[in-house]
């Protein structure tokens, strides 16, 4: 598996931490406890990544190699648009998940966040031939509001970036065919808000799928229940968010080391 190395650390080792950078490590490592508690994890594997604000386009992300729940807000790597570290890292950074997720953060100027998971019940709805069934209380909030992608293998090819650009177009949850979960948002809160009801979609669909025929929900209501939905209110991203942060916390805050 290829991966990128401190390559450009030479150049910009000197870079200073701003207090707003300080402020987004802190945020994301709690975002990486999160996903670990939930049982969003696979092993070393996959990214969650959230643009520093400034003017250059800097992210950080996992360093490859460290588990969610050892992660650290000073363990995090800043990298730049291409994945390359900005600072020296004893840690590399996964080349497969960054193309993905600089794809989305390249060509979307709201994308401050991305997600990227490999839940068995995401992955298995992916693997689904018609995807996420409208059929259940969280999927029908997302009615209209999914994306899909098909596979291409290990995301490794920089061409397959416009690719996945044009499947995901304004939206904001994306279901890689045969591979997983995506969701991306202005804030961290706001991604998260977006998988969370995505992953509880697809929980529901594959524990119901086998106990008898669904039920199907009348077409006229799929518009109030986007409108009323988590993911729709800001409000209520920042409140979930801050509400699994608090656990967080509680159990163990050395996530912000």
């Amino acid at each position: 598996m290829t991966i990128y190395f401190d390559s450009a650390a030479r150049k910009r080792r000197d870079t200073p931490e701003s207090d707003a950078e300080r402020a987004a490590r802190v945020q994301l490592a709690a975002c990486y406890r999160i996903f670990h508690h939930l049982g969003w994890t696979e092993m070393i594997f996959n990214h969650i990544t959230l643009r520093v604000p400034g003017p250059e386009k800097l992210f950080l992300i996992n360093p490859f190699g460290l588990h969610y729940s050892e992660i650290t807000a000073s363990s995090l790597v800043l990298i730049d648009i291409e994945g390359n570290p900005v600072r020296e890292s004893k840690w590399p950074v996964n080349r497969a998940g960054f193309v993905i997720h600089s794809a989305i953060h390249g060509n979307i100027e709201q994308a401050h966040c991305v997600m990227h998971t490999h839940t068995t019940t995401g992955m298995a709805v992916a693997c689904l031939q018609e995807g996420l069934s409208p059929t259940n209380f969280y999927a029908a909030q997302l009615h209209g509001q999914v994306a899909y992608h098909d596979f291409e293998g290990i995301t490794v090819e920089e061409g397959e970036k416009a690719r996945l650009v044009r499947s995901v177009g304004g939206k904001r949850a994306l279901i890689l065919r045969n591979h997983g979960l995506l969701a991306w948002g202005a804030s961290v809160p706001e991604a998260f808000m977006m998988l969370w009801t995505l992953q509880r979609a697809c929980d529901v669909q594959i524990a119901s799928a086998g106990a008898g025929a669904l039920n199907p929900i009348d077409d006229r209501v799929f518009a109030q229940t986007v409108r009323e939905s988590g993911p729709g209110e800001k409000r209520t991203c920042d409140d979930v968010f801050a509400a699994m942060v608090r656990r967080i916390e509680a159990a163990d805050p050395s996530y912000r080391n």
